[in-house]
């Protein structure tokens, strides 16, 4: 009788902890918790879970501790959900040294086990710890399980060490969306924007479905890319897959358009969003600042600062005060970071917004005045305050000054080769030929090594690099011809070549040959052959646009009658009749 009347209370608990863990049902299921404890009654390890599992649902996870830690055995289904609810809520370190209670206890870890405690791997203390479970899971049978190789692929991207990932990712024996997703996402977040493509294109090849959160990642490739016609392909697959179209797919959409260029179709998903977050405001200002539209950031800050719901933060400012300074509206800018800086409850203004000052003043030509309150700063500068002052010299032509920014700079970043660039080409400029190379041998002592400038275009879904004096195109000899009469011919309009940015001390018609060879000009050239009239040419560099290859574009536009729209690291050119967005300086 007694047994039976367990049986019996077993079921009715059972029932009751089942329907409060499907709805979610907190008080409810306390209550059950309650009756337990109060009519004496030692629930079997099945129902202490259920318990565990409600409370981890119902995020209270010190009650889900408090039943874990009371209970007089466990099984791997106790252990999983206790380090599940802390992995969920972020807690990765407890959810970690969880794992190590359990595997000193005896106790042997299933898949969901090691696919849930490999997500809080992250982070170089995490990485190791992620690379011991690794060695772990060779002893079990799990290593090449779906959910498990899932989480390892993507704990391995998440550290930069793609290549394992992607090893893990073939030798799946069967793949899924999540890990078709992981590895995706992988690669865009490295930067490797190619391969993820490749990638996604050889998958949706084979059959593979797509979720909404692999069309973010993909979107994420496309907008390092600048590949606007695939862009446009992956957005008609969302709208023919009916995904739903989730606040983090659409701000994905937004800064995709953005960074191809075209903001219209960014403003008007943007305008039709039901839900916006603070995301989806930033990744359209943002937009709008890289193209140089400050009248259009002023605009779009003030309609945010109208709303009730959302606050600005501090990639707002961020990306307001870059528009302003990439605008030419230096004193609009300047004035939004006084009101930034009087108002009690505003924005927490970081060194990153001082940097933008110091950009502000620089692009207006008051280099000495952004020398100036650089020493007044709150904040030690660094190297992208010391690096923006070093531009706008540069540009303005103020070796005296820009000295002072240069050595500051190479102080803090020896290692980077783009300082020393930039500091040889106002040297260049300058005709200062002892101190280039001064930083010639400086660059040679530290064994720096320049980046290697590269520019690509897409051309019928098709991507085709450029690097300087490229000769592994297979239309090379056609591009090269082109070059050499696109010079010819905008020189009668009144090009000339801007031999400061060659940093070697040749002869003039050596320096221009070495202009002709760069891969900017190469790429813009294959666009005019291979596009048809009328279409924008598109050109994607991963450094910046040299001054040389600007004008050269410029001229391209006015005299061939073609908007050509240049992409660099830091930002948009678009140039229609002549004339560019960025005003001649960037």
């Amino acid at each position: 009788m007694a047994k039976q009347g367990l049986e019996v209370k077993f079921k009715f608990y059972d029932e009751l902890l089942t329907q409060c863990v499907s709805q979610r049902a907190l008080r409810e299921g306390q209550w059950v918790h309650a009756h337990m404890i109060k009519t004496h009654y030692e629930p079997p390890v099945y129902l202490r879970t259920r318990l565990i599992v409600l409370y981890v649902k119902c995020e209270c996870l010190s009650d889900a501790r408090y039943v874990f830690d009371e209970m007089p055995e466990r099984n791997v289904v106790s252990w999983t959900a206790m380090i599940s609810g802390y992995a969920r809520m972020g807690h990765s370190s407890e959810a970690l040294n969880l794992f190590v209670q359990m595997i000193r206890s005896g106790a042997e870890p299933n898949e969901f086990t090691f696919a849930t405690v490999l997500t809080c791997c992250t982070g170089a203390f995490g990485f190791c710890l992620g690379w011991q479970i690794h060695s772990l899971l060779v002893k079990h049978p799990f290593e090449s399980h779906v959910f498990v190789g899932s989480s390892l692929l993507d704990m391995y991207a998440k550290a930069g060490r793609i290549q394992e990932a992607r090893d893990i990712f073939e030798a799946l024996p069967e793949k899924d969306v999540v890990s078709c997703t992981a590895i995706i996402s992988g690669y865009a977040q490295q930067g490797l924007d190619e391969k993820a493509l490749e990638l996604f294109r050889r998958l949706r090849m084979e059959g593979m479905n797509f979720n909404y959160v692999t069309y973010v990642g993909i979107l994420t490739a496309l907008s390092g890319l600048a590949a606007l016609e695939h862009g446009r392909q992956v957005h008609s697959h969302v709208l023919r897959l009916k995904l739903p179209f989730y606040v983090v797919l659409q701000n994905s959409l937004i800064d995709m358009y953005s960074k191809c260029g075209n903001l219209a179709y960014s403003r008007r998903i943007f305008d039709n969003m039901s839900e916006r977050t603070i995301i989806s405001w930033n990744a359209m200002l943002v937009g709008y600042s890289r193209h140089g539209l400050g009248k259009e950031v002023v605009e779009l800050f003030e309609l945010l600062k109208a709303e009730i719901t959302t606050r600005p933060n501090s990639v707002t400012l961020l990306a307001v005060l870059s528009g302003c300074s990439h605008g030419g509206m230096e004193h609009r800018g300047l004035k939004i970071f006084d009101e930034m800086l009087n108002e009690e409850d505003g924005v927490e203004l970081g060194i990153e917004h001082y940097a933008c000052v110091v950009d502000l003043l620089g692009r207006s030509g008051q280099v000495e005045r952004a020398l100036q309150f650089i020493n007044q700063m709150p904040f030690k500068p660094n190297a992208a305050i010391w690096g923006s002052l070093l531009g706008a010299c540069r540009f303005h032509q103020n070796t005296n000054v820009g000295k002072i920014a240069g050595n500051s700079l190479l102080d803090i970043e020896p290692e980077n080769a783009g300082n020393y660039v930039v500091l040889a080409n106002l040297y260049a400029s300058a005709g200062k030929w002892e101190e280039l190379r001064r930083v010639r041998e400086l660059m040679k002592e530290k064994a720096v090594v320049k980046v290697p400038g590269k520019s690509w275009i897409e051309v019928e879904q098709t991507l085709h690099t450029f690097h300087a004096s490229d000769n592994s195109h297979p239309r090379k000899e056609e591009i090269f011809q082109k070059v050499r009469e696109l010079s010819a011919r905008i020189k009668g309009a009144g090009y000339v070549p801007d031999m400061g940015c060659v940093l070697h001390d040749v002869d003039e018609e050596q320096k221009e040959k070495m202009l002709l060879g760069h891969s900017e000009k190469l790429a813009l050239a294959f666009g005019l052959i291979a596009e048809p009239q009328g279409k924008p040419i598109r050109v994607i560099k991963n450094l910046r646009i040299c001054v040389d290859c600007h004008n050269f574009a410029k001229f391209v536009s006015q005299v061939y009658k073609r908007e050509v729209s240049l992409r660099d690291k830091a930002r948009f050119h678009r140039i229609v009749g002549g004339k560019c967005s960025c005003g001649d300086y960037w």
